[in-house]
């Protein structure tokens, strides 16, 4: 996906800042069943935040996992913070 320029960063930041995470991965990790509901987020609302149970980590680190989702629902990875992060998808024309 191509890099999102500065100021479409800060405006999905500021406009999920103050949102609750819309979706949460708990133990069961990233199957297709939550890729394909980011997928479905992305399509309906552009933008996304999710949060990462310390039970879905494994091992791994946050921004490993975003980066794997968003490679994978062909989004871009806007911000980590802790086990939160947020991914943004242009809608298609």
């Amino acid at each position: 996906m191509s890099e999102l320029t500065a100021g479409k960063k800060r405006f999905v930041k500021h406009t999920l800042s103050e949102e609750s995470p819309t979706m949460l991965i708990g133990k069961g990790g990233v199957s297709e069943e939550v890729l394909k509901e980011v997928a479905k987020q992305l399509e309906k609302r552009k933008m996304v935040k999710v949060k990462l149970l310390g039970t879905a980590l494994k091992g791994g680190e946050t921004k490993q996992i975003a980066t794997r989702i968003a490679e994978k629902t062909e989004a871009s990875l806007v911000d980590v913070r802790g086990h939160t992060f947020m991914l943004y998808k242009r809608r298609k024309k």
